[in-house]
């Protein structure tokens, strides 16, 4: 009996076994394979370290320069980390471009290369000016050579900088005094004491002239969002002098009701002569925090054979691309020698500015304009979150800073680079007549992202590289609306979205620079269009019909080619060379612009010229090494007298025939904000760009030599020879994960005494 249960067990535990096994070996081939980290099919061309000419400064690079410039001796610059007004201040360090001349000689092979020079500002809060210095040679300098005078025919007054994190501690230091006068009121209206505090945000331009310094700041809720939670309370605060001592409140708005001094403020309300804010909790509705817990992760990006691209210090090659690209603080991301095929396209093409006009009833907004050059686009560029703000896989790259700092800033994964199935064909066609097939390719491009966080808004800027040969600049607007404590007359300006909150009406103009080198340096600026025209029909004269007819033109002076937004465009522009295709037309780009802005600023108001670059939807120029950018870092606070007016660049009305040509493309929309903005703005609708398009260029459209091409004729529907799609499940991979990591706090400017 036992020898035969033994025997039973011996048999039921190996059937166990044989079971248990055969299982696990179907667990584990069906596991796909890990994804390869390593590139399978090689690069068409190799890396190119001439690229290095338009790189970032490094940050030895920007040490070097700052312990260069504290040694002159003759600067006085403070090494104080928290610089006052009056004091000497080392403002920003960034890249100087070296001459085009120049820097295309070097990158062909005819010359050596440039010195590389950086751009330095100080604020000589001491004796009462701006100064911009060219410090070189890198990386060892020898000379600063003050050039504000050779790029903007003008000396800059020190009312013209920007506020610094030192003068904004001094302006909440005041401000704190301001509240502790009027404890009672800031108590009862506001719920502000010794433990709780509002947070402020400022007006721009700061006054009404040149030379001014009187800005209005308003006041939020120390929650959420602060953006979209006003309290009805305003100051006018006079801080045009370095010396804080000479500061003083101008006027105060309180409950839509204005003051003349803090004193006359306090009396009335004591006197219970004004209409009283009364405090209550707020409903925390600007939290972006999940209202409920995240349970499922979407579609994510994966590369099964390695990536196709590959990127090395500051150059980047895919598939048929190659470019540079950087980051500068002031004017945010930017692209250098643009090549497809190894023929270069593009020379430069950046974001210039990023301008917004609102309009408002009370103060804080009723004259806001804000330039965001002159606070910094690229400074604001922080850490992206690896699958939010940029796929999971994409290649994530650290930026270096100097601006308004004593140690450059390293922001970590601030831009990111990505291939991206666009989630459309770029061509297809399904034949079903006299015979049958498909062809198709599907849209992969090359992303290049960065995400600037400036005050309320974020914008996120992309170029994208695809297969056709085209390249694409654009943007998108997320983040909080401004707003504004709803009074009598607030709702001409905008909509209700909250308990005593105005959305404010606002415009947002955004400007890129498109130097394209079209074959060479020798272009010309062409225009296509239609016009109906009233054809007698060949084959009946007698009979007329309106048929559409191409319109040609060549503008062949800057001012024929300035573009103006309130006049009609033609639907083509092109930069085309003299030379031609295959079948006789000239080999250009396309200009595709994309807009739905605002009307512009009227050009009576005094403020126009410091934005005058938004008349034009395209203006073209012939290149000057001193028209480099359509705005300035002091364009916001010296408005009424800009230090670049981009109109200047179309007065000389040079021609530009067969002339190395510079596109000013502006775009943008217009923003009424709803109750759908609350508590962000989405970036669905809310944006514009340019897409610069091969018109003639090829003979044929390029992408038909893809390796991603798709063709299928009846019977080879599951041969993978013209199809790698057949054959995908066969050679699924699991992707290999970067686990999740987020620095982005790190380092960001922080105000512990704030009001």
């Amino acid at each position: 009996m036992m020898n035969s249960f033994v025997k039973w067990a011996l048999i039921l535990f190996v059937l166990v076994s044989i079971i248990l096994n055969i299982v696990l070996i179907g667990i584990h081939t069906s596991r796909a394979p890990k994804c390869s980290t390593q590139r399978v099919h090689p690069l068409k061309r190799n890396h190119d370290e001439r690229s290095l000419v338009f790189a970032d400064l490094s940050r030895q690079e920007y040490l070097q320069v700052q312990q260069f410039m504290l040694k002159q001796k003759d600067l006085d610059i403070s090494t104080n980390q928290n610089t006052k007004p009056w004091e000497n201040f080392l403002f920003l360090i960034d890249l100087s471009l070296p001459k085009k001349a120049d820097a295309l000689a070097y990158l062909d092979g005819k010359s050596a290369k440039p010195d590389r020079e950086a751009t330095v500002v100080v604020f000589h809060g001491a004796k009462g000016y701006v100064k911009e210095y060219v410090v070189g040679p890198l990386p060892n300098p020898t000379y600063h050579r003050d050039v504000t005078i050779e790029r903007y025919n003008m000396e800059l007054p020190i009312t013209s900088r920007t506020v610094t994190i030192g003068e904004y501690d001094l302006l909440f230091r005041y401000v704190g005094e301001v509240f502790f006068k009027l404890g009672k009121l800031m108590k009862e209206s506001f719920d502000v004491d010794q433990n709780k505090k509002l947070n402020a945000f400022e007006q721009m331009p700061r006054g009404i002239r040149s030379g001014d310094r009187r800005t209005w700041i308003s006041f939020f809720r120390d929650m959420s969002g602060m953006y979209i939670h006003p309290v009805g309370f305003e100051l006018l605060i006079n801080h045009e002098s370095v010396n804080a001592s000479e500061w003083k409140v101008e006027r105060l708005l309180y409950n839509g009701q204005y003051f003349d001094t803090v004193d006359e403020l306090k009396v009335k309300y004591d006197a219970g002569s004004v209409k009283k804010i009364v405090y209550k909790e707020t409903p925390d509705y600007g939290s972006l925090k999940p209202r409920h817990k995240p349970l499922q992760i979407g579609p994510q990006l994966f590369n099964p054979e390695g990536k196709r691209y590959s990127i090395s210090n500051n150059h980047v090659l895919y598939l048929d691309w190659s470019f540079a690209f950087g980051l500068s603080s002031v004017t945010g991301l930017r692209v250098f020698d643009v090549r497809f095929k190894g023929e270069r396209i593009i020379y430069e093409l950046s974001v210039q500015e990023a301008m917004s006009v609102y309009g408002s009833v009370t103060p804080g907004m009723i004259l806001t304009k804000f330039l965001d050059a002159s606070i910094g686009i690229g400074r604001f560029a922080h850490e992206l979150v690896r699958g939010v703000d940029c796929p999971h896989e994409a290649t994530y790259v650290d930026t270096n800073r100097y601006m308004d700092v004593s140690v450059p800033v390293r922001y970590r994964n601030s831009f990111c680079v990505f291939e991206h199935n666009m989630g459309q064909p770029l061509r297809r066609h399904f034949a079903d007549f006299f015979s049958n097939s498909y062809g198709g390719m599907v849209n992969s491009a090359l992303v290049v992202r960065t995400i600037t966080a400036i005050g309320n808004y974020d914008y996120m800027w992309d170029f994208i590289f695809y297969q056709s040969g085209s390249v694409e600049a654009k943007v998108h607007a997320t983040g909080y609306i401004s707003s504004s404590y709803l009074v009598d007359g607030s709702l001409k300006y905008g909509h209700q979205v909250a308990e005593k909150v105005l959305g404010n009406i606002h415009t947002h103009f955004i400007n890129f620079k498109v130097d394209l080198d079209v074959l060479g340096v020798n272009n010309l600026f062409q225009t296509k269009d239609m016009d109906y025209v009233n054809v007698s029909i060949p084959w009946m004269p007698d009979h007329y019909a309106m048929v559409p007819q191409l319109v040609e033109k060549q503008l062949k002076t800057e001012q024929e080619a300035a573009l103006r937004y309130d006049t009609k465009t033609p639907r083509y522009l092109h930069i085309a060379s003299n030379k031609t295709n295959r079948w006789g037309h000239h080999r250009s780009y396309r200009l595709q612009v994309f807009s739905f802005t605002g009307d512009h600023l009227p050009e009576s108001q005094a403020e126009e010229r410091a934005m005058s670059w938004a008349r034009y939807k395209v203006a073209i120029t012939k290149h000057k090494d001193s028209e480099q950018f359509s705005s300035s870092l002091y364009n916001q606070n010296n408005i009424w007298n800009p230090a670049v007016d981009f109109s200047k660049y179309i007065e000389d009305n040079e021609n530009i025939e067969d002339k190395d040509l510079v596109a000013w493309v502006t775009t943008g929309f217009l923003h009424i904000p709803h109750s759908e903005d609350i508590p962000n703005t989405v970036t669905v609708g809310n944006g514009g760009g340019v897409l610069l398009r091969p018109h003639n260029y090829f003979d044929k459209d390029p992408s038909i030599h893809s390796a991603d091409s798709v063709y299928i004729n009846p019977g080879s529907e599951d041969s993978c020879e013209n199809n790698r799609m057949a054959c995908l499940a066969q050679e699924t991979c699991s992707p290999v994960l970067e686990p999740f990591t987020y620095n982005g706090f790190d380092g960001v400017m922080k105000f512990e005494d704030e009001v």
